[in-house]
């Protein structure tokens, strides 16, 4: 599809299908001709919009986190360049035509991993970090960290294959070590291992909704929280739906089930998989 670019999300679960119904429709009347990809378990609830690619999908990682990659896998086999939203954003004004990103990721804000991860004192995270580092050899100093809620993935000669897979890799180890989130400092490292360049872009290039961003706007003036309640009160209504007792029960037994299945998936697959298993214990 040439040098075209897609939307593209995750969304598994219905309150995510929620999400991304509501984005699809922004999509549909502020970017006009543009596709969204999006990887769900009931590709069927996005049938009325033409403009979505539903793909079936089941979470593989272990709080399903890490599941971003196969949507920029999948938007990458159709289209030269992605545009990765959470399913609770809100495209909220018109896209410009015409958009376009140089190869690489593309992300609105990031900074150098260490700094990010290393403030009065380091994150737990960073521990597996310079693991990696130590393992993959990494420069830190030249390693970045991005936030993963909106970010731009553009292909660059094969490079981005090599990103994905290092990606899997990265997150196995992470996972392991019982961090299940954290995309942006995995991605970071496998962008830096890859040679995939990371840029930021803190020019939003065409106006948003994300609920705890608007709220940083809103405490530093730059946003009125009366013009953005209507947005405010629809996140909620999705994220915090009315629930019998029971249901509510249920629902988090039914959590807790999946995430242990998850979890013993893949430490079997670790202790079947030898060359992960060097990668560990370097």
């Amino acid at each position: 599809m040439g040098k075209e670019y897609c939307f593209c999300t995750l969304a598994v679960g219905k309150r995510y299908r929620t999400h991304a119904k509501i984005l699809a429709k922004d999509i549909q009347e502020q970017a006009s001709g543009i596709t969204f990809v999006v990887l769900t378990d009931e590709p069927d609830d996005f049938e009325e919009y033409s403009h979505v690619i539903a793909i079936k999908h089941r979470l593989q990682s272990v709080k399903g986190y890490h599941d971003k990659r196969f949507v920029i896998e999948k938007s990458l086999e159709k289209f030269d360049t992605c545009v990765f939203l959470d399913s609770d954003v809100r495209i909220i004004g018109s896209v410009p035509q015409g958009l376009e990103w140089l190869p690489g990721i593309t992300a609105r804000t990031g900074c150098n991993i260490i700094k990010h991860n290393v403030q009065t004192k380091p994150r737990a995270e960073f521990a597996a970090i310079e693991k990696v580092a130590q393992n993959l050899s990494i420069n830190l100093q030249e390693t970045q960290w991005f936030h993963e809620f909106m970010f731009v993935v553009s292909k660059q000669d094969g490079t981005e294959q090599v990103f994905l897979k290092l990606w899997q890799t990265i997150s196995y180890f992470f996972e392991m070590q019982g961090i299940y989130d954290g995309e942006g400092n995995v991605m970071g490292l496998a962008a830096a291992k890859a040679g995939f360049p990371i840029r930021f872009d803190s020019e939003d290039r065409f106006p948003f909704f994300k609920d705890n961003i608007e709220r940083i706007r809103v405490k530093m003036g730059q946003s009125d929280i009366i013009d953005k309640q209507v947005y405010f009160d629809k996140h909620k209504e999705i994220e915090y739906p009315k629930r019998a007792n029971l249901k509510k029960i249920i629902d988090k037994f039914t959590s807790k089930v999946v995430f242990y299945y998850r979890l013993l998936r893949l430490r079997v697959y670790f202790k079947q998989n030898s060359s992960l298993q060097e990668f560990l214990v370097k």
